[in-house]
């Protein structure tokens, strides 16, 4: 499984969600259930979104309430998503009331703008999961989210509805929509107001389509722990928009930092063909916990999925109990950090290192990887690389011996669907097996 989602963080999101129950009772007193039902929705939506944009902060205690930050954005985009059907159903279902008052220009204007916020981000959540659309359009795009959650505060707090902004549900959504205007603000601050690690590209090193970069602080450095990730800016390369990329180095006393970047989306390509040696780099991180399993391991990194492997084997101790890893690649001529991987096997005895060159041997599958170590039932399974990948690893390895509790992956995706590919390829197999 991926690090998991903290428990805590899952109790407080739902707390807030049905907090609004606690007035319920007062409230429901000789009204329409139906429409107080939909004004329930409206004030989902707004919670839901207010702690979408509290995860979007990165802020420190994030991690430490929601968990790591790949599951905190799995977390941010479920919340999205269920605002935005929650917004849905609350237009849909008649949220009128009578008794509630005469509507005034403001209320009006209050309606119009609920109505701008629902279009908008609907728009908006479309551009979200339709990931064929290029990455840089959709982080442009995604900065309008909180200003369609400014409308619907607004809309909120100036409508007709069965209680006061003074009272004490009132006074609730008031803290909810503080919470998520200061987080929208803040991210959308200037970027000299946030904290950033300053660096410089002291040397780029190709490998194939791939290329290392090694970075030079530029004051204060970053301290990170081997296995984790931070979002780095390029300057004077047209690439202004951070973007997340493990580090592939252990941490250093001097704070030198490392990436390894392949063309595998739209971003990462241009990020591999504009980068130069000088160039200003900005860094925020680190985030994620990936790397901490204790005990006998098996590490499998396919493809550009080494990135992590390298920093921890570069961190890992002599006396470590043995650790195993896979690495999964088509061509070893040109494969990223292979000769500084085969130098620590060498070097350190409780490191195996195993190339798994798919032309040759197939790819690797539970079954596969079971009979090349006998002993993996014993041992904890550590995965970075293509989600299909992880999926079939993942739902095979229990066959093995492997319980789903140890195996560990990276889940970070800042951006992903909602699963309509895997659903498509799920009834496709399904017919396929009938037709059979």
């Amino acid at each position: 499984m991926g690090d998991i989602m903290k428990v805590q963080g899952l109790i407080l999101v739902a707390a807030a969600l049905l907090a609004p129950f606690l007035w319920w009772t007062s409230i429901a007193q000789g009204r329409d259930g139906v429409a107080l039902f939909s004004q329930y929705l409206g004030l989902m939506a707004l919670i839901a979104m207010a702690f979408s944009h509290l995860i979007a902060t990165r802020w420190p205690g994030v991690e430490m309430v929601f968990g790591p930050m790949d599951q905190s954005y799995r977390l941010h985009k479920w919340l999205g998503i269920g605002a935005m059907v929650a917004i849905l159903l609350h237009d849909t279902i008649d949220a009128e009331m009578r008794g509630l008052g005469r509507e005034t220009a403001l209320v009006e204007l209050a309606e119009t703008l609920g109505e701008i916020s629902l279009y908008g981000l609907l728009i908006l959540v479309v551009i979200t999961i339709a990931t064929f659309i290029p990455y840089h359009l959709w982080k442009w795009t995604h900065r309008f989210i909180g200003i369609f959650f400014l409308f619907g505060a607004f809309h909120y707090l100036f409508i007709l509805k069965p209680f006061k902004n003074g009272d004490p549900l009132g006074l609730y959504m008031y803290v909810v929509c503080g919470i998520g205007t200061l987080a929208y603000f803040w991210t959308s601050a200037p970027r000299g107001w946030r904290p950033r690690r300053k660096y410089e590209i002291a040397k780029i090193t190709s490998y194939g389509d791939a290329i290392a970069v090694d970075l030079a602080p530029k004051g204060r450095p970053l301290r990170h722990r081997a296995g984790q990730f931070a979002f780095f800016r390029f300057s004077g390369a047209n690439l202004n928009e951070p973007h997340p990329f493990t580090i592939s180095s252990a941490p250093e006393i001097t704070g030198a930092l490392r990436l390894t970047v392949a063309p595998l989306g739209d971003l990462t390509a241009r990020v591999s063909r504009a980068l130069a040696e000088g160039q200003a780099v900005e860094v925020d991180g680190p985030y994620g916990h990936f790397g901490r399993a204790k005990g006998p391991q098996v590490w499998i990194g396919a493809g550009i999925g080494i990135t992590p492997f390298v920093a921890l084997a570069q961190a890992l101790p002599k006396d470590t109990p043995p650790v195993t890893l896979i690495y999964c690649l088509r061509d070893s001529a040109d494969a990223p950090h292979l000769a500084e991987l085969q130098a620590i096997a060498a070097d350190n005895a409780a490191f195996e290192l195993i190339l798994w060159i798919s032309p040759e041997r197939g790819r690797l599958s539970a079954k596969a990887l079971s009979e090349t170590l006998p002993d993996l039932g014993n041992r904890k399974v550590l995965f970075c690389g293509p989600t299909t990948m992880q999926r079939a690893l993942s739902r095979d390895l229990p066959a093995e011996g492997v319980p789903q509790r140890n195996f560990h992956f990276e889940a970070f995706e800042i951006r992903t669907g909602i699963g309509i590919r895997r659903f498509a390829e799920w009834l496709w197999q399904r017919r396929e097996e009938r037709k059979a």
